[in-house]
């Protein structure tokens, strides 16, 4: 199973069809080993990681060396840290069209954009998202999947203990090397604590104001700190929906954890026990369906739906003419409030659902369907 999601191939037809590839992700999710397997199987490649001084060293004069392997697929890993690679890339890909790129980077694509506005219409974006529950339900269940997140050294531990602590040392290093590299220039120990408050409100509304007065920083300083965690995918910003309805609205966005184990680790929780007497569970749920549906189901645009009058989803998905409802329960017998009724008629859901841990999908009334998280990603038709 976490081969298959190895050796997906939909990220394959960009390589011929589009001059770079861009396979984009958190560090450590698995870029490069997806990146060195798919590419396994061409002739010509080469493979450049800018963490290396020697691979750096290499490009010191980018053009001839891009000229000597024109024709050539180059994987460049890490581009982020050599920011002015792009405007080379740029010129020598008018000039030599037979060429193609896979370049990896540990930022968005909007820190990405940055540097590579003079690439337009000749870039694509690829987000490689930690491991979704079906790539490793062979490996493990459910529970351990919530309580250690997606990404594979965590996953893969031996035990939660040593997830755990590799866990600590991801967020360490994160802290106090990687954004530095990124260009970041923030004391480890206010965005730690600044992280660690944000653990405690995970799935709730952004107020930008209470934050700042807690950190005792200004506003804009704490969306700029929210923005550089979301910008390097440790965290979702869900916006919320506000078409096709004339309600009042709550109009702030959303503030996910895109790991549930970075989202544990920062609170401490070392075990499943933990979690399930935690405040956090219900939200750490959300966490984990969000982020499978929202990779899943790449192609949709999410959103969240609240009104001021307490009608509420927690996650709409929109596509052409499909509005989809999706409300997140935690419990194995899972209820909804009237709320979630009033919504689907605000917003004229055409189809909704309730992911909860249940055994089995069941009918709920006037069209809603009960689902397991798994057996919804699997059944769930796109057209």
């Amino acid at each position: 199973m976490i081969i298959d999601r190895l050796l997906r191939k939909d990220i394959e037809p960009y390589f011929n069809d589009i001059p770079i590839t861009a396979i984009i992700g958190a560090r450590q999710v698995g870029k490069s080993t997806l990146a060195k397997l798919l590419l396994k199987k061409y002739d010509s490649v080469i493979y450049l990681d800018l963490e290396k001084r020697t691979d750096v060293q290499m490009l010191e004069e980018p053009e001839q060396f891009l000229l000597m392997h024109k024709s050539k697929i180059i994987c460049i890993d890490e581009i982020q840290l050599v920011p002015n690679l792009f405007s080379e890339l740029r010129s020598f890909i008018d000039n030599n069209p037979d060429t193609k790129f896979v370049i990896l980077g540990s930022s968005s694509p909007e820190l990405l954009r940055q540097s590579s506005e003079s690439l337009a219409g000749r870039i694509f974006f690829y987000e490689l998202a930690p491991f979704l529950f079906q790539e490793v339900s062979n490996t493990c269940n459910i529970q351990t999947y919530i309580l250690r997140g997606g990404f594979p050294l965590s996953i893969l531990a031996k035990d939660d203990k040593l997830a755990f602590i590799w866990l600590q040392n991801y967020i360490k290093t994160f802290l106090e090397r990687d954004l530095r590299q990124f260009g970041f220039n923030i004391a480890p120990e206010t965005l730690h604590r600044l992280w660690e408050m944000l653990s405690h409100i995970n799935g709730q509304i952004i107020n930008y104001s209470s934050l700042a007065n807690s950190m005792g920083l200004s506003q804009p300083t704490i969306k700029h700190y929210i923005d550089i965690l979301h910008n390097t995918f440790m965290l979702r910003i869900l916006q919320p929906y506000h078409f096709n309805t004339k309600k009042r609205l709550v109009k702030s966005p959303k503030l996910y954890f895109r790991d549930t184990g970075i989202l544990h680790s920062l609170l401490n929780i070392t075990t499943y026990k933990q979690l399930f007497n935690h405040p956090v569970y219900g939200s750490s749920w959300e966490v984990t369906v969000i982020e499978n549906i929202i990779n899943k189901l790449n192609s949709w645009k999410p959103y969240y739906y609240r009104t001021v009058k307490g009608a509420e989803i927690d996650l709409i998905l929109v596509k052409a003419n499909r509005i989809i409802g999706i409300e997140i329960k935690s419990s194995s017998t899972p209820t909804v409030t009237k709320g979630f009724w009033n919504a689907i008629v605000d917003i004229k859901i055409t189809e909704a659902y309730i992911i909860a841990p249940v055994k089995m999908p069941y009918p709920l009334k006037n069209g809603v369907m009960v689902y397991p998280l798994e057996i919804f990603l699997e059944s769930f038709k796109e057209e």
